[in-house]
C-alpha cells in the first residue's frame, strides 16, 4: 500500500509530526473552543450534528471518539444514547479543557484519555463507531491510523470522518482560499498567540487526500460500503466507511 504521509508539519523546526501536532494543540488549547466557533460562524455546531445523524442506523452503544480534543464530537454524539464514549486524543491541554466542560454539563458517560490514534490502547473489536472531527489530517501516518481504527472496530461497525476539505465552486472558492491564507492567520495569531497553527491548519487542508481521494484509502484500508458527502458548498466532507 502506497503511503499519504505528508511532511506538512506545525513547526519547520526537527521533530516528528506527531510531536509538533502535540505540541501545537498544547499550546492554542486555551483558544481552541472559541475560535472553532467564532471562525466557522457557529456552523461547526451543525457540521457535528450531520457527521452523528450517519451512526444512527447502526445504533452504537460503545463509541470511540479519536483525536476527541475538547469532546465537542463525543458531546454531539450523545444524541444517539450510547452506553459509553471514550475520547481518546495526544494533546493533553486540549483533553483538560475537555474534562471541565464535561463536569459543567454534568456528564459522566464520556471518558477522555491520552492516546496515540495510530497506536490504540484498546482490543480488536471493542466498539461499534468511532468517529473522528477534524483529526484525520493531522496524522503522522494516515493508512496506519485507519487500520487501527479498523482493528477496533466490531465486524459491522461504522467509521464516521469529519474532515475540512476545498470549496470548487466559484466564488465559494476564492472566498475560501483568500480566508484561508489571510483572515484565519491573522485572527488565530490575535486570540491564541500562535500564528503557526492557523497557517498549518489551511495547508494541511490543502494537501490532504480529500472526496475519492480519501474513499479510495478507506478501501484500500479494506473498509466496505463507503461514501462521502460534502457540506457548507464543500468546505467540510462527512466520509464513512464500515468493518
Amino acid at each position: 500500500m502506497q503511503s499519504t504521509k505528508t511532511e506538512v508539519k506545525p513547526y519547520s523546526k526537527d521533530g516528528s509530526k506527531r510531536e509538533q501536532v502535540e505540541k501545537m494543540f498544547d499550546s492554542i488549547s486555551h483558544k481552541y473552543d472559541f475560535l472553532n466557533h467564532f471562525l466557522s460562524l457557529g456552523v461547526d455546531h451543525i457540521w457535528r450534528r450531520k457527521a452523528v445523524a450517519r451512526l444512527k442506523d447502526i445504533q452504537p452503544k460503545r463509541i470511540l471518539d479519536v483525536a476527541s480534543g475538547t469532546a465537542d464530537l463525543a458531546i454531539a454524539a450523545l444524541k444517539l444514547n450510547p452506553d459509553e464514549v471514550i475520547g481518546i486524543d495526544l494533546s493533553e491541554n486540549m483533553l483538560q479543557v475537555g474534562r471541565t466542560k464535561l463536569d459543567k454539563k454534568g456528564i459522566k458517560n464520556i471518558t477522555l484519555m491520552q492516546g496515540d490514534s495510530e497506536n490504540l490502547p484498546f482490543k480488536d473489536n471493542e466498539f461499534d463507531a468511532i468517529t473522528v472531527g477534524f483529526g484525520v489530517r493531522n496524522y503522522e501516518n494516515l493508512e496506519k491510523g485507519l487500520l487501527e481504527m479498523k482493528r477496533v472496530l466490531r465486524p459491522g461497525g461504522k467509521l464516521v470522518v469529519l474532515e475540512f476539505s476545498k470549496p470548487s465552486a466559484f466564488p465559494i472558492k476564492q472566498m475560501f482560499t483568500f480566508y484561508s491564507k489571510y483572515i484565519l492567520p491573522l485572527w488565530g495569531k490575535i486570540f491564541s498567540g500562535s500564528q503557526e497553527a492557523y497557517v498549518y491548519l489551511p495547508e494541511s487542508v490543502k494537501h490532504f487526500p480529500e472526496g475519492q481521494n480519501f474513499i479510495d484509502i478507506l478501501e484500500q484500508c479494506a473498509y466496505n460500503k463507503t461514501s462521502f458527502s460534502r457540506l457548507t458548498f464543500g468546505i467540510t466532507t462527512v466520509y464513512e466507511g464500515t468493518k
